[in-house]
């Protein structure tokens, strides 16, 4: 039934996948490089939202906050010391190593923290629940679409109104030329990574408060969910990317809601399926934005 409660999470839903598409997006756009180690970045933020609370036992605040710049750190140091010095290899290359980051991360956490799930502690108003015009809905549902829309503003206007912003732009369209006009690489990358990694680690804080859980693997599926979004949406556009995590948060609801009780469990094939099926028809995806593929160096 479609409702005003189906809307809200419809939207909180298509909000939460917007953000993951749009972190994955932004690097695409500069390196063309699908990043298979952004799925880590959100795991890493739910650890440090785990550790934070546990060992320092620190303000749900300074929680989040610790959450969201281990992601946007980890993401830049991978820029940094694993992806900086392959950029003028093969395009494989980069992709190999955003596979050996990936399993590096998930390693790393194996080592230091445990392969089992480990509780997230979360803000108690993460567990409340409204009622809005007799529909009852999570709070943070409303506060994931709320979060979402100061995001999109906010790197709209950074994108249009600053000078890396727009440097950002003018290499997504054009890198060497935009290199040879004085703009410096490892900046422009960077900010991507930087920004990419602050969009993983704000999503990460609504990931992980539908399980209020975090385990190793925690990243595999938001990744899925992200790249799905922008074959969809279109892998050349940050609007394209919005758009196709609020159309996936669509269909998934709608599946949910339509489907009888006895295939809810087989939800997600249905999704890969249609999409599938969208990409036979149009393969650019929903916004399609003309480019020119270039090697970067």
């Amino acid at each position: 039934m479609i409702d005003l409660e189906f809307v809200i999470n419809t939207l909180s839903l298509g909000s939460l996948y917007a953000l993951l598409a749009l972190g994955l997006v932004l690097v695409y756009g500069i390196l063309k490089l699908v990043n298979f180690a952004y799925g880590e970045y959100i795991m890493i933020a739910g650890y440090a939202i785990y550790l934070s609370a546990t060992l320092l036992h620190a303000p749900w605040y300074l929680t989040l906050l610790i959450a969201v710049l281990a992601a946007v750190l980890v993401s830049y140091l991978t820029e940094l010391i694993a992806f900086r010095p392959v950029r003028s290899q093969s395009p494989n290359a980069l992709i190999v190593t955003s596979f050996a980051v990936s399993v590096f991360l998930q390693n790393v956490v194996l080592i230091m923290v445990s392969p089992r799930a480990r509780p997230v502690q979360l803000p108690f108003f993460f567990s409340r629940t409204i009622e809005i015009a007799g529909a009852t809905v999570p709070l943070r549902n409303l506060l994931v679409i709320a979060v979402t829309a100061v995001l999109l503003v906010a790197l709209s206007l950074l994108m249009k109104k600053t000078v890396v912003g727009m440097a950002m732009r003018a290499a997504a369209d054009k890198f060497t030329t935009t290199r040879l006009m004085g703009v410096p690489a490892n900046l422009v990358i960077s900010t991507a990574f930087v920004i990419s990694g602050l969009l993983a680690g704000v999503a990460s804080i609504f990931w992980v408060s539908r399980s209020a859980s975090v385990d190793p693997l925690t990243g595999a599926a938001p990744l899925l969910i992200a790249f799905i979004a922008v074959v969809t949406g279109g892998m050349h556009s940050t609007l394209g990317a919005v758009v196709g995590g609020f159309v996936y948060g669509l269909v998934f609801n709608l599946l949910s809601v339509t489907l009888p009780a006895s295939m809810i469990s087989y939800r997600d094939a249905f999704m890969f399926a249609l999409v599938v099926v969208f990409l036979l028809f149009r393969p650019a995806g929903i916004i399609k934005r003309g480019y020119t593929e270039e090697r970067v160096g």
